[in-house]
């Protein structure tokens, strides 16, 4: 079953990032429902990937997904332009969890699992509904406040970890870079609402953006348990997009030494747990 829509327009006052060359006057993404044949996939970073969509609205510069999913997917248009929703993606998971082994599922790989068609279609929440009646540990990763939606879902999950992609605290460094996320200051908000629920936290400062590594590091302090640092890994892919906007320097070597330096001594200072994984 394929079924095409269009999906709500970007929020007032956003527009899509310059990097992109399609038409920034289009409502939004194209958008098709459609069946997997799997939703429980194998992963080269954790046992498991759940993406309960194909392509993301959130449209981030550097989401490496960008280079290899369009191809992946048999899509033609650019990436943030297209959205596949798997809209038989709970039922298939849960006939899936039955013969799997357990191992700890990322939700998600190449996708935001809260990107905006979430609100409508829900499967992330139900993925996560059926999870929980299972012995499999979870780490959801996003950066979309829609998380704090599923609260008490994620609360049942006895290993759960939530994150949010946090690259910098600087809120117009991020809007540049991640047109369509939630704002930093409340992806941190709503890390200390779900630690003080006792749920585990953690934030993933990859790409490191320009910004002020102390200042991230006292906001992180008090919401994420532990901060995973990385650098941009493909240059080549967002280096006119970095010289567009005059920010080349950002992408050299003792860039990401200096700065993830200070990020990794500002927050141990802070008795906050970091680790660089490039």
């Amino acid at each position: 079953m394929t079924r095409t829509l269009t999906a709500p327009s970007p929020r007032s006052g956003q527009s899509w990032p310059e990097v992109r060359s399609y038409n920034k006057s289009m409502p939004g993404p194209i958008v098709r429902e459609i069946e997997a044949k799997s939703i429980l996939n194998a992963s080269k970073i954790h046992d498991y990937c759940i993406n309960p969509y194909t392509g993301c609205e959130v449209g981030c510069i550097y989401c490496y997904a960008s280079l290899f999913m369009p191809r992946y997917s048999g899509h033609s248009e650019p990436w943030g332009t297209f959205v596949d929703v798997k809209v038989n993606a709970p039922a298939l998971l849960a006939k899936q969890i039955l013969k799997a082994r357990r191992g700890t599922i990322w939700i998600a790989s190449v996708c935001d699992p809260y990107q905006p068609l979430e609100k409508r279609y829900a499967l992330t929440r139900k993925s996560l509904e059926i999870l929980a009646g299972r012995d499999f540990p979870v780490q959801i990763q996003t950066k979309s406040a829609l998380v704090r939606r599923d609260l008490d879902v994620i609360r049942t999950i006895a290993a759960v970890e939530v994150g949010f992609t946090i690259a910098t605290e600087d809120e117009n460094m991020a809007g540049l870079f991640e047109p369509r996320a939630s704002p930093v200051g409340e992806r941190i908000e709503i890390l200390k609402e779900f630690k003080a629920a006792g749920v585990r936290t953690f934030a993933f400062a990859g790409p490191l953006l320009p910004g002020n590594p102390e200042r991230l590091a006292a906001l992180l302090a008090g919401a994420a348990d532990r901060v995973l640092i990385d650098r941009m890994n493909y240059v080549s892919a967002v280096r006119k997009f970095y010289a567009r906007h005059d920010l080349l320097a950002a992408l050299t070597d003792s860039f990401f030494r200096t700065q993830s330096m200070r990020l990794v001594h500002a927050l141990r200072a802070r008795g906050v747990r970091a680790e660089l994984v490039f």
